[in-house]
């Protein structure tokens, strides 16, 4: 799916079944994330219209998503707690800090923009791998339907900062690269994060990340 180079264990399905409401929780969080981090990136870099345009956009979004999670929650008795630790997130960035020539600035905004559009990819697989197993056990018709829209919703993401990477090199005055350059570049490095991105899921579908940090990450979005 998308750039993915190791799909979700299928274990992981019957982990999230059985325990939806850490799922539940947990994606709420994430949806604060997904948001948090776009309008950072706005934050950052605040002279390029396009950018704060679209990301901006997208969340909005993110946290209609994390508003109706939480209704869903408070039907179900559950709170929000406090945010959770994210390995997956973290090692995703580190790997992106030692891709080639990070040091160029105009690839630093590219590979945050890239480890953006691999999260959201995951997440777009895992909503619809719950969506579907849901549906196969004739539970939650609701959740069904929440999660089929987010796995559009989610690919839609996806696109949106892969778009936005190539963008950021396009509209940099000192590129120098024509247009197939730059999408190979993009395809390189996007590709690069994807195998980082793809270990690390292994890793903690292994359970090695469980048990540094003592808690199960199985039924999480992106453990």
């Amino acid at each position: 799916m998308f750039c993915l180079t190791v799909p979700t264990d299928a274990a992981w399905a019957s982990h999230a079944l059985a325990d939806l409401d850490r799922v539940l929780i947990d994606h709420a969080h994430c949806e604060l994330k997904a948001a948090t981090n776009a309008m950072s990136l706005v934050a950052r870099y605040p002279d390029r219209m396009e950018l704060a345009l679209a990301l901006t956009a997208l969340a909005e979004e993110e946290l209609d998503h994390f508003r109706r999670v939480l209704k869903e929650m408070q039907a179900r008795g559950l709170t929000l707690g406090a945010p959770p630790v994210d390995p997956y997130a973290v090692q995703l960035r580190q790997a992106a800090s030692k891709l080639p020539a990070r040091h160029d600035e105009r690839l630093a905004l590219v590979d945050r923009l890239l480890v953006g559009a691999l999260i959201e990819a995951r997440s777009c697989e895992r909503f619809k791998i719950l969506g579907a197993a849901l549906a196969s056990a004739g539970r939650e018709p609701k959740l069904v339907d929440f999660y089929q829209e987010l796995f559009a919703c989610e690919a839609r993401h996806y696109r949106t900062y892969v778009d936005l990477a190539k963008h950021a090199l396009v509209s940099d005055p000192r590129t120098r690269e024509d247009s197939d350059a730059l999408d190979r570049l993009i395809e390189e490095r996007l590709h690069a994060l994807a195998v980082a991105e793809g270990c690390i899921v292994q890793e903690l579908a292994d359970g090695e990340q469980a048990r540094e940090t003592a808690e199960p990450l199985r039924a999480t979005v992106h453990g």
